[in-house]
């Protein structure tokens, strides 16, 4: 089953109909579904799909010319394998020629790795001897560091090559929400919670099971593909996962300041700081910064990965329970009652992502979106608002409140997010939005004819879903 991704598909077919040599970029992590998306595109186009190997130059050239072979009607190399990769890519010019071939180069971070001069020899035959062919390549990469810096960045061979870049990311709440459409609003945040919308995670909860028997038979118990994950993806892309694993434990556990996070794990901060950021790079953690200030140097450090985040903050912390098979019984307690509790971050970022995304009655155009905290400095105490989307156009703002909990919101919420607008500063013009798991107060609701405050439901948010 096929979900999702329709821009990336629509852009996809328009470059493939313009006839001419493109070139299409497309990374993103592990799982995120980025093959999946390519066969989606090619399945009814004459390709040549290259899945490199983490292996020699010479085994990955026999994989291509394999792959060549296959679509190559007046090919007499069928069982044999090119003398090198310029032979075969003088073969891909001349069959593309005249009709248009789909070359895939799948994992090409592995093929740069094992043919050391292949980025510069890509750049000739871009130049040359593909310039004027129907060749449409497609270069897939897993390694988020080299795609950016050896594929996409300045120093690159490739740089200027490409004709479009696909950084893929995980699926938003409501393209996760399809793969259960029998779940109730909640339950479908509570997925996304989980899996954190990665499409490969996703395949192995079953619809017709309830969350907690998924959660009982692909994360709580030691034998299943999601058990050890994490630790897997780790491993697969940086040296000293123990230090990394250290660091998304301190995180996971509340500890968010630098300070905080190299002081429990026992390193200095200047070290601990190059383990954050290649944290970031891989799309596990996030630096962020009150969206007032985004050059402050006292930034957060969140688990941006739903799916990371949800493992630390419950498989690890029931390791023994899981070893020892009594996952069922404590469930409730360890993991049920503190659900709600644990989705608090998650609705916050659904709800960004529907302000961003889907709300197609904004009072005006968005500029940045994030959150904002700081200093109160009539109460000297730390204030926080959950979502801050400022205007591109003049000084207004909206100010969100997101509350995943089984009471209403009450009309002394927006006389809170009221005083800690004026104690943020910087716009003139508010606009109040509150996002509620469980609705609002009557007397919350007697305001709502105000133009500038917009109340919505965990339902609402669903709604082009529903």
């Amino acid at each position: 089953m096929f979900i999702g991704r329709e821009q990336e598909l629509r852009k996809l077919n328009q470059m493939y109909q313009s006839g001419k040599l493109e070139v299409a970029i497309i990374y993103g992590r592990r799982r995120v579904g980025k093959t999946t998306l390519i066969t989606e595109f090619c399945k009814d186009k004459k390709t040549v799909f290259f899945a490199a190997q983490e292996n020699n130059a010479a085994q990955n050239l026999e994989l291509l010319s394999y792959a060549i072979a296959e679509i190559d009607s007046g090919s007499t190399t069928a069982n044999m394998t090119y003398r090198s990769f310029g032979d075969a890519f003088n073969r891909l010019a001349e069959m593309s020629a005249t009709e248009r071939i789909v070359l895939v180069i799948d994992e090409y971070p592995y093929l740069a790795q094992a043919e050391r001069g292949i980025s510069s020899m890509l750049q000739n035959y871009l130049d040359h001897q593909f310039k004027n062919t129907k060749l449409f390549l497609i270069l897939c990469g897993s390694s988020m560091s080299f795609m950016e810096k050896q594929v996409l960045g300045y120093q690159s061979s490739l740089y200027g090559r490409r004709t479009a870049q696909f950084k893929i990311r995980p699926f938003h709440y409501l393209d996760t929400g399809k793969w259960f459409p029998d779940y109730s609003c909640e339950e479908k945040a509570i997925m996304y919670g989980i899996t954190g919308g990665i499409p490969l995670y996703l395949e192995q909860f079953s619809p017709a099971l309830s969350i907690r028997e998924n959660l009982l038979e692909n994360l709580f118990d030691k034998n299943a593909m999601l058990f050890e994950e994490p630790a897997n993806l780790l491993k697969q892309e940086l040296r000293e996962p123990s230090t990394y694993n250290a660091v998304i434990t301190a995180i996971a556990s509340g500890k968010t300041k630098l300070s905080e996070i190299a002081s429990t794990v026992g390193i200095e901060t200047g070290l601990c700081t190059k383990y954050l950021s290649n944290l970031i790079t891989l799309g596990v953690i996030r630096r962020e910064t009150p969206v007032t200030d985004p050059a402050s140097k006292r930034p957060l450090y969140l688990i941006d990965d739903q799916f990371f985040r949800f493992w630390f903050t419950f498989v690890s912390r029931n390791m023994s329970a899981v070893l020892s098979g009594r996952m069922e019984q404590n469930y409730g307690v360890t993991v049920e009652n503190r659900l709600s509790d644990y989705m608090g971050l998650t609705f916050e970022k659904m709800c960004r992502d529907y302000i961003l995304y889907y709300d197609n009655d904004l009072p005006f155009p968005i500029d940045q979106i994030g959150q904002w905290w700081g200093g109160h400095p009539r109460t000297h105490k730390q204030a926080q608002i959950d979502v801050v989307a400022s205007s591109a156009c003049d000084d207004s703002c909206i100010i969100g409140s997101c509350k995943f909990r089984n009471i209403p919101i009450d009309i002394d919420e927006l006389d809170l997010m009221k005083d800690y607008a004026q104690a943020m500063g910087h716009f003139q013009n508010h606009y109040y939005y509150f996002f509620s798991k469980f609705g609002f107060t009557d007397s919350l609701r007697g305001q709502s004819e105000a133009e500038t405050l917009r109340l919505l439901t965990l339902e609402d948010i669903y709604r082009l879903q529903i």
